[in-house]
């Protein structure tokens, strides 16, 4: 099952500035060897369903080891044989302009 992800995982406890955790999570996408897309408010991931959560999985695990409250938005589109959607479906908007 091929899915593509956007969520956003941080804590909340650390003020106003938690780019240093969401640079601890993006290590881990960046490692799981997944296509992904960092943004400004959250990071696009593609892949399999079970690769997708792991990765997931595993940046909420790491964010946990010194945080007691963390928040985490996921929204997720599955498109079955689909792929390359984190630049196609951009493509395919620009295209239309």
């Amino acid at each position: 099952m091929s899915v593509l992800i956007h969520f956003s995982l941080f804590p909340t406890d650390k003020g106003t500035s938690v780019s240093p955790y969401v640079a601890r999570s993006l290590r881990i996408i960046r490692e799981s060897g997944l296509p992904y897309k960092l943004g400004p408010m959250s990071t696009a991931l593609e892949g399999e369903w079970e690769e997708v959560m792991a990765v997931v999985e595993r940046c909420f695990r790491e964010l946990k080891k010194d945080s007691s409250r963390i928040y985490m938005t996921l929204q997720m589109d599955y498109r079955a044989g689909a792929v390359n959607r984190i630049e196609g479906k951009i493509k395919s908007v620009e295209e239309k302009l």
